[in-house]
């Protein structure tokens, strides 16, 4: 299973990540995968890992996936599967731990995510930085068409992506 293998490559990159937890790094992945990956709160997780025998806070399951979801998203980066061809972008912002964030993000014409961004403003340099993320890593998986809803930070950044 590919969780089995993060959780073995992280604790071999990085023991330190995982040391003085009282829980074991499975555990930990797990939490931070299932609530990534489905609409869970963390209420929710605490009740499932409750269910399993495993007395786990809501507030923990929280640190944990602040701590743990970017060592994630960086390792998950290179299995990205190619998309559609066509993405479209947008932002919104999110209140996190009681201040206002800016998330940009891009999802195909499925509707799956292709990936996204948070930042502290949103402006030209953000949207920028967003589309150097986007291209990054795997030049071949950059979009065909792009659609925005009308940003107007957008269309420069394009351009110089």
């Amino acid at each position: 299973m590919i969780l089995s293998a993060i959780v073995e490559k992280l604790k071999r990159q990085s023991k330190d990540d995982f040391k003085g937890r009282q829980f074991e790094a499975w555990l930990i992945i797990q939490a931070v995968s299932w609530y990534l990956r489905y609409p869970l709160s963390y209420r929710d997780l605490e009740e499932m890992f409750l269910e399993r025998g495993f007395e786990v806070d809501h507030s923990t399951i929280n640190r944990w996936v602040l701590a743990y979801a970017p060592l994630i998203e960086k390792r998950l980066r290179r299995f990205r599967k190619p998309h559609c061809g066509s993405i479209r972008i947008d932002e919104t912002y999110v209140r996190i731990k009681g201040q206002w964030r800016y998330l940009y993000r891009a999802i195909d014409k499925h509707g799956n995510p292709v990936d996204f961004l948070l930042t502290a403003k949103c402006d030209l340099n953000a949207a920028k930085r967003f589309f150097r993320k986007i291209l990054q890593g795997a030049p071949l998986l950059s979009p065909g068409k792009i659609g925005t809803d009308g940003a107007g930070t957008f269309p420069p950044a394009i351009e110089d992506a």
